[in-house]
């Protein structure tokens, strides 16, 4: 089944423009193409259709190859951008790739045209799915940071690594203070032992919910909190850290705790 492949073609030649395309349906693609000749013409076809290619000549006479590319430029598309031109030097086609062509095809080869879109093609899949990838971690450090809770993340020997608004209001501290410090700074003396029991917990893959217990202000007064640690894990289920979302236990929410669960028994750790 053939893919289909929504073109610009910037080209005064019907002709070559029937070239071009012709060459693209053989390389196994069901092309819909648009011809243009103008910057105008261009302009509009760019604000009107969503495109997958543009491909365009270097040599028009109403318009030429480096005004095409300004053109694709300014209006932010991400479709590769190739020149197929019979009158381009190379030393032209150099220059046109750094202004950010990503590949030129002479008109008298056009066997070098299916192999270079489909490249720029699954390069440009590639850059689609990195921006992608790069927002949603962006969004996601944003929840992480507006969220009331302290959330911390830290790596299995107890060094801090994230540090949230949530935690700075909670604690006192600010993430410049506290990352790369160790976490144990928050614990009060008798509760030292705590930090490498929970780490031990959290390199054995336990899930410990609504564990309560003592932490430390940075001006040393005690703040009694509820913790959910969760372990960290990388790409390949590796557990490389754990993340703690702690609340300070204000009487309504011991009250609502004792509503919850029977007197004198806390939440402890969870498989």
């Amino acid at each position: 089944m053939a893919n289909p492949l929504r073109v610009l073609v910037v080209e005064d030649s019907v002709d070559d423009t029937f070239f071009v395309v012709r060459e693209l349906q053989r390389g196994g693609y069901q092309v819909d193409f648009e011809r243009v000749e103008t910057a105008a013409g261009m302009k509009e076809a760019l604000q009107r259709g969503n495109w997958d290619l543009v491909v365009s000549d270097y040599q028009m006479p109403q318009f030429d190859g480096a005004a095409a590319l300004a053109l694709h430029a300014e209006n932010g598309a991400d479709a590769p951008f190739i020149m197929v031109s019979g009158a381009i030097g190379e030393e032209s086609a150099v220059e046109m790739v750094k202004r950010g062509a990503n590949d030129y095809v002479m008109k008298d080869n056009l066997a070098r045209l299916v192999p270079a879109v489909q490249r720029e093609l699954r390069y440009a899949q590639e850059r689609r799915i990195h921006k992608q990838a790069e927002a949603a971690v962006a969004y996601l450090a944003a929840i992480v940071q507006s969220s009331d809770d302290a959330i911390v993340g830290k790596n299995l020997e107890g060094t801090i690594l994230s540090w949230n608004r949530g935690a700075e209001k909670l604690y006192g501290y600010s993430a410049i203070e506290m990352i790369g410090r160790s976490v144990s700074v928050l614990f009060p003396p008798e509760l030292r032992k705590e930090s490498s029991h929970i780490l031990k917990q959290i390199r054995n893959g336990e899930h410990l919910e609504g564990l309560e217990t003592v932490r430390l202000r940075k001006n040393g007064t005690p703040v009694e909190v509820s913790l959910t640690i969760s372990p960290v894990r990388d790409s390949s289920g590796r557990i490389i850290g754990a993340s703690t979302f702690a609340r300070e236990r204000t009487p309504a929410r011991r009250s609502r705790a004792a509503g919850t669960h029977a007197p004198g028994v806390r939440s402890g750790p969870k498989r």
